[in-house]
């Protein structure tokens, strides 16, 4: 096991037990590994870099996903999500999303708010 998986699963399990084990039984099927392959890359190389705490890191992830649109909403709420749990409130996602508005355009930060306020109405982060 390469030392990136490793940390990719250790911060996943502190972020989101289980997705893991949900992207493998949704799509390993189609696409052998990639689970594992995104535990690694994404969570492994790039949420556990130095450089940028993870409340960062995660904020910058739910300003990109704001950006580019509605269809993004699903990955957009496990990142809300994830946010809250690295220690954002949810005043600095909002802010966020908002300051996204510019740059996005509304309709896309329109999205994001509501995606956003079904998070926090969940309250399971």
């Amino acid at each position: 096991m390469s030392d990136a998986l490793t940390k990719g699963r250790k911060l996943l399990a502190e972020m989101n037990p289980g997705l893991e084990q949900a992207l493998a039984e949704r799509y390993d099927d189609a696409v052998p590994g990639m689970a594992e392959t995104l535990v690694e890359w994404a969570y492994g190389r790039h949420y556990a870099r130095a450089g940028l705490d993870l409340k960062t890191r995660q904020l910058c992830t739910v300003a990109a996903l704001t950006a580019l649109g509605g269809q993004t909403a699903p990955q957009l709420k496990v990142n809300i999500g994830h946010t809250l749990k690295a220690g954002a409130s949810e005043r600095e996602i909002l802010e966020v999303i908002w300051q996204m508005a510019v740059y996005g355009g509304m309709p896309a930060a329109i999205n994001a708010l509501n995606a956003a306020l079904e998070v926090f109405a969940e309250g399971t982060a």
